[in-house]
């Protein structure tokens, strides 16, 4: 056992460790070439140099203070970023005006920020301010592109389920932007660091980074401009290390949902027979073919409506009109669509879960309460399905979770749209058992190859 842990250390890291073991002797080979301290010390002259520096106090308080100006500028630069680039997917107008000041900030370069600053300011916030103009365009121009790569279709779905701005932030943008910030909040630590330290040497702020180099340049000290460079390039690993371990504990934190806008039917007010929804000539094209022509029906409280029209006939279309997610065209005859007040559920066509979150999270979104999501999963999945994420769920079991999540949130107008594709016999006899089980209360209507009805947009059993 001992010697395959030993194996897979060597397979993991040996390559890395005979390489750098060879750039270490090139650099002391081409020390020894040199033969001067003044251009050039080997790798054990800055580690002597290196050695020395940190038994004093004064080390500790210089790397603390550059620390401090860096991290500053790269937490404000960070926090700006992504507060701007909410804004600007917001607001078209905000994203045109940015847009010049952003592409203007990546064009500029550092010893730009460094002169400007020095007139402007005292040196003591040189090396924040630049790291605050590195990080901040980084920072926004990936969120905002990560933003814009959000499955749409899990917003329209937060929209109609009514989910939480909480519930939409962590578990549908978080996991969208994570690639994209990944990759700049690794670049951003980096950069800063750079940047920082250069306006350090400039500025030369007492108790700096910069100062040290500057001073050990003044000197002719080598080995202690490559001791403070050592020093420099560890800060920035070890930052960046704590900044992503940071950001992926934060990736693979799962806070309390908070219940969606909707818990079920009014109770006292509700009752079967109630009208909740009519449409009154409702039509829809899509570049000039007809897709919906004069639907003209009502919808009762307590009754459950099939629609077994052949595919292409516009079920589809006629829930999405419904949702309030697409308009019907506007034609010479007066369309109403009128919901009474009604709140609305809904399957899609599509399971539009949050693919990385387990069953369990997926239908916590609506309900805010982990153990009435439990239960509500329990009538349709084995228990053991119900934390694995659901890209590791069949088909079907994806299909009931998305049943359940709709029937869990409730609504006067319950919308399921094939809810029973991919499932098995079984499987289906069970989910149809438990949409009649919840949707005694609502106007069910479910669109269907198979099932019980009568062909039409008012099919009720």
């Amino acid at each position: 056992m001992e010697n395959e842990s030993i194996k897979r250390f060597c397979v993991k890291y040996g390559k890395k460790i005979v390489a750098a073991a060879v750039w270490i002797a090139l650099w002391q080979l081409a020390a020894w070439m040199v033969g001067s301290r003044i251009l050039l010390v080997g790798p054990l002259e800055t580690l002597q140099a290196l050695g020395q520096r940190v038994f004093q106090g004064s080390f500790w308080l210089t790397v603390g203070f550059s620390l401090l100006r860096i991290g500053a500028g790269f937490t404000a630069g960070l926090t700006l970023g992504l507060l701007l680039a909410v804004a600007a997917s917001r607001f078209a107008l905000l994203e045109e005006f940015l847009a010049p000041a952003m592409a203007l900030l990546k064009a500029i370069p550092v010893a730009s920020f460094v002169v400007l600053f020095l007139i402007w300011w005292r040196s003591g916030v040189l090396a924040t301010a630049v790291s605050f103009c590195i990080v901040l365009p980084n920072i926004y121009v990936n969120t905002l592109e990560g933003i814009r790569r959000v499955d749409r279709r899990l917003l329209e779905m937060a929209n109609v389920l009514e989910i939480p701005a909480w519930n939409r932030f962590f578990y549908i943008y978080r996991p969208a932007l994570k690639p994209y910030l990944d990759n700049a909040v690794r670049i951003s630590v980096g950069m800063s660091w750079k940047s920082g330290v250069a306006a350090e040497v400039i500025g030369i702020p007492a108790l700096s980074v910069g100062e040290q180099l500057y001073m050990s340049k003044i000197y002719l000290d080598t080995a202690g401009v490559l001791a403070w460079t050592a020093v420099t390039i560890l800060a920035s690993v070890l930052c960046e290390k704590l900044v992503l371990a940071l950001w992926k504990q934060f990736q693979r934190w799962e806070p309390r949902c908070r219940a969606a806008g909707k818990t079920g039917p009014e109770g006292e007010n509700s009752h079967s027979g109630q009208t909740v929804l009519e449409l009154e000539r409702v039509s829809k094209s899509y570049h000039g073919r007809p897709v919906l022509q004069g639907v003209t029906e009502r919808y009762e409280r307590g009754n459950t409506y099939y629609f077994r029209t052949p595919s292409g006939s516009g079920k589809t279309t006629l829930f999405r009109l419904i949702a309030g997610l697409e308009k019907p065209d506007e034609t010479g005859e007066q369309t109403k669509i009128l919901r009474h007040g009604s709140r609305i559920s809904m399957v899609f066509q599509e399971d539009r879960l949050c693919e990385e979150y387990s069953a369990l999270v997926n239908v916590d979104m609506v309900t805010g309460d982990r153990e009435r999501s439990r239960e509500q999963l329990c009538r349709l999945l084995q228990e053991e399905e119900l934390h694995k994420p659901c890209r590791e769920l069949s088909g079907g079991m994806k299909r009931r979770v998305a049943v359940a999540r709709a029937m869990a949130a409730g609504g006067d107008v319950i919308l399921l749209d094939e809810p029973f594709a991919g499932l098995d016999a079984e499987s289906r006899r069970r989910t149809e058992q438990y949409i009649h089980s919840l949707g005694k209360d609502s106007a069910v209507l479910v669109a269907t190859h198979t099932g019980e009805g009568e062909e039409g947009y008012a099919a009720e059993s």
